[in-house]
This record gives C-alpha cells, structure tokens and sequence, in this order.
C-alpha cells in the first residue's frame, strides 16, 4: 500500500493536470527510496529463533532437539562458517550499487515503454 504522502503527491499533479506517467511517477519514487534505504547486506531472513514444534506435528526426537536449542539460544540450523561468511560479504561488497541509479531507471522505463508500444498496437 502506497505511503498518504506520495497518494498526496500524486493527486496534486493530476490536480495540475500533469500526465499520468507523471502522476504514477511518485510511485516509483517511493519505491526507489524504499531499494535505497534498505540495507547492503539484507537477504530477507529473520533472525528471531522458531519456536518448538506441538506434540504431534513431529517426533519427539526432534521437539527435544529443539527445546534443547531454543534453551541455548541458538536456532536449529547451525550458522555458517567464518570463510563462508566473508566470502559472501566480499561478494556482494562487488555487486553494482547503481541499480537505482538515474541512468538505470531511464534504461528500464525506455525499455517498458518501448514493450506498452508493441503490445497495444498503437503507433510509436
């Protein structure tokens, strides 16, 4: 769901009688400063602990092993090793940060409009 300031954005310029390209454009604005704002190295996992399964749902074996590890403080999966771990900071440390950049979103949008054209089957 859009943020209230950028619907308030949007309706001020198609008030102003600006384009919908224009309009719409306050949506990708807030989407930018959403890729921009989140961190390098965030890879969408949590890091809060599972809690221990129900009786019932799986064998004793494993509740136990994860009482057991919950107790510890650790999460059932085993972290990964310290070469493992620098070697995927060195990585994405080397991805490009220019995948917001002014020129990349002038590339995708000329590409997307390009791809409206051909499938509506207006003229260019």
């Amino acid at each position: 769901m859009p943020e209230k300031e950028t619907l308030a954005r949007a309706r001020r310029d198609a008030k102003a009688g600006k384009a919908p390209s224009t309009q719409a454009g306050e949506f990708v604005r807030e989407e930018i400063e959403h890729i921009r704002a989140r961190p390098a190295g965030a890879s969408g996992h949590s890091s809060g602990l599972l809690p221990v399964p129900e009786a019932g749902r799986t064998s004793a074996r494993t509740r136990q092993q994860a009482a057991r590890d919950a107790r510890q403080g650790r999460s059932a999966q085993t972290a990964p090793s310290q070469k493992r771990s620098a070697a995927t900071l060195r990585a994405l440390k080397k991805e490009p940060r220019s995948a917001a950049s002014h020129r990349a979103l002038a590339r995708q949008a000329k590409s997307a409009a390009r791809t409206r054209r051909r499938s509506t089957g207006g003229s260019k």
